[in-house]
């Protein structure tokens, strides 16, 4: 499928590929007020809204009508709704919502202006917090609010781990050596998430050496980012706000409860967008437990001891979204080139928006050492037998081998890895890249032009 281009209100969201065109067009105040009558029990008032809709027909109404049909229960009324909208779109979807929206994603984002007041009315009856996502921020907005869909939970329903106990490895019994964990490791100090913990609350707070980070792992996307949460020496709060946009998390943080990217780091709905703000990743090295703890004997984990009940035993939480290829929420833009949920590589270097690549984790493990290139920036990934791959800026190095944790390059020249930075027997030494893992299917929701190697 072609990937639509989109009008962006602000021209600072370089990052991502497709723009939104919101409809400036002057409407009474009664616009919003025939959207919401369908809430309540008035049949004569659904008829007078019904009429105003089929008579006054804009293509912006289009939005409105499947997420009304799906969150409410009165038959009569979802059905005339249902048949206008087939009516006047000469679609026939019926009650399919995710179909509509997909169908929806397919042309240029045409909504009214007060179609967020809308979002903000429906959803604060479910989450009184979700107003404030939404309400009069028309003009505060990066990406097309038709694509930011519900995910079934609260405010933080999936409830965030913030400096949680942390144990020594000997100490963490509970894990098996198979067990997958998140590694980081940042300022000489490492620390390992499991991903059967981590499933169950999808953000980890905590401090590492002396930075507090945020690890946030999206279940439905496969990947956990690791970001600094101080921007401008500004400490910012996250937490889960309860929505989805492309199948990907959106975080809020606390003081302005802005909606925030998790696979971008920035916020993206709310008064923080525009002040360019982009949290700094870190690199997030998944791998199992057992070659973690052999990488950093020091290291500390998670305990179970995290204040909530939950089965985190190994592959309990999305074991059934995890057994099959399909998606639990529609993406905009899909591409058969690998299977769904196929992980891929990233390799944020500068420059990465504009031009994004995606490596297969497989590729990377038949292949110890790779260069590319990403924009300008020539870059050296190298895996390890441990399977965890790590990134650096090349220079205008270029590498012959990978062998026994030692790198040579064209001019026999040997470099080792020490403390993150590759560094050769003249002292020279190349920058380490943030990267992580995450699956095909989301990454290329997000950067539709974006190269894949296999």
């Amino acid at each position: 499928m072609k990937p639509v281009k989109y009008i962006f209100i602000s021209m600072q969201l370089i990052w991502l590929s497709n723009q939104v065109l919101i409809a400036q067009q002057t409407y009474t105040a009664n616009n919003l007020s025939i959207f919401e009558s369908f809430f309540n029990p008035n049949q004569v008032e659904h008829n007078t809204s019904l009429k105003y809709l089929r008579e006054n027909w804009i293509p912006g109404y289009a939005a409105f009508i499947p997420e009304i049909v799906y969150y409410t229960e009165n038959g009569l009324v979802n059905l005339q709704l249902l048949q206008l909208l087939e009516e006047k779109t000469g679609q026939t979807f019926g009650r399919a919502y995710f179909s509509w929206m997909h169908w929806l994603w397919q042309s240029d984002a045409v909504y009214p202006y007060y179609y967020f007041d809308f979002k903000a009315s429906l959803y604060k009856n479910i989450d009184p917090k979700f107003e404030k996502y939404f309400a009069s921020r028309y003009d505060q907005a990066l990406i097309r609010l038709d694509e930011v869909l519900w995910g079934g939970v609260k405010q933080d329903g999936i409830p965030p781990l913030r400096y949680p106990k942390m144990i020594s490895a000997k100490k963490a019994d509970y894990l098996a050596d198979r067990d997958i964990v998140f590694g980081i490791y940042l300022d000489g100090v490492a620390r390992a998430y499991p991903k059967r913990i981590l499933g169950w609350h999808e953000m980890v707070i905590d401090k590492v050496g002396q930075k507090d980070i945020a690890g946030v792992y999206c279940t439905l996307c496969g990947t956990m980012i690791a970001y600094d949460l101080e921007y401008d020496g500004v400490l910012h709060k996250l937490g889960t706000s309860g929505f989805l946009y492309r199948s990907n998390k959106l975080m809020y943080d606390q003081s302005t409860q802005s909606l925030w990217s998790t696979i971008v780091g920035a916020p993206v709905i709310g008064p923080l967008v525009g002040k360019g703000i982009q949290l700094k990743p870190y690199s997030v090295h998944t791998t199992s437990w057992g070659e973690w703890k052999l990488l950093y004997p020091d290291t500390k984990v998670l305990s179970l001891e995290t204040g909530h009940q939950r089965d985190y035993s190994e592959g309990a939480a999305y074991q059934a979204y995890y057994a099959t290829d399909n998606l639990m929420f529609p993406v905009p833009f899909e591409n058969s080139s690998l299977l769904n949920k196929k992980e891929v590589f990233i390799v944020r270097s500068s420059g990465y928006e504009s031009d994004p690549l995606a490596i297969s984790v497989n590729f990377l493990k038949r292949k110890n050492l790779y260069q590319d290139k990403i924009g300008t920036n020539n870059i050296i990934i190298l895996t390890e037998k441990s399977g965890i791959s790590k990134a650096f800026y090349a220079g205008i190095n270029h590498f012959e081998k990978y062998k026994n944790n030692e790198l040579i390059d064209d001019q026999n020249g040997v470099w080792k890895i020490i403390e993150d930075k590759l560094k050769n027997e003249d002292g020279d030494s190349l920058e380490s890249i943030p990267t992580h893992r995450v699956f095909w299917f989301a990454w290329y929701a997000m950067y539709p032009e974006t190269r894949l190697v296999k």
